[in-house]
């Protein structure tokens, strides 16, 4: 499990370079993607198989309620198409595929040694116990948190909705001013 914990590492560090030296945003969320993926690797080899799942679960979530909030905020529409194209070009899959691959097979030896139930330290988390900790002590800062996920929400919806001009009643916009 130390092998695992330690290339899980190695591949969330260089995805995160990635990130971090990508021009093109697509990019760097493909990278981001992989980093959150071998950091959440990374849990699993430490023996909380929970926290996670709720790494990929949460933050996966979260990037794509970025990613929408991002398109609603652009009005992106039938104009971007050829440029979004271009993006999806398999050249750029190159990377993060390589560091996912990586993963791939760093857990599929895991899996091959029967390695899963050992941990290098500490115990297992359990939905319990992070259950019990969020709707605890921290019940405040989960209600907050949420606030502020539905004002943002709020937000990007109403900028992202497209304006429209304005026409008095009774005049046709195709009409000149001075005619």
């Amino acid at each position: 499990m130390e092998v695992a914990f330690y290339l899980s590492g190695l591949v969330a560090v260089l995805a995160t370079l990635g990130v971090v030296v990508s021009v093109n945003p697509v990019h760097a969320l493909l990278y981001l993607i992989v980093s959150l993926i071998g950091v959440a690797m990374v849990f699993f080899a430490l023996g909380a198989p929970f926290a996670g799942a709720l790494e990929i679960i949460v933050y996966a979530g979260a990037i794509m309620v970025l990613f929408v909030f991002v398109v609603m905020m652009l009005n992106l529409g039938e104009a971007v198409v050829d440029q979004e194209r271009a993006w999806l070009k398999p050249g750029i899959w190159r990377g993060p595929a390589v560091l996912a691959a990586l993963l791939l097979v760093i857990l599929a030896v895991t899996l091959w040694r029967g390695d899963i139930g050992m941990v290098i330290a500490g115990e297992t988390l359990t939905a319990k116990a992070v259950g019990m900790t969020l709707f605890g002590p921290w019940l405040l800062v989960v209600e907050l948190g949420a606030m502020l996920l539905l004002a943002a929400l709020v937000t990007a919806s109403h900028v992202g909705r497209l304006s429209t001009p304005r026409q008095t009643p009774g005049r046709d916009a195709s009409t000149k001013e001075g005619a």
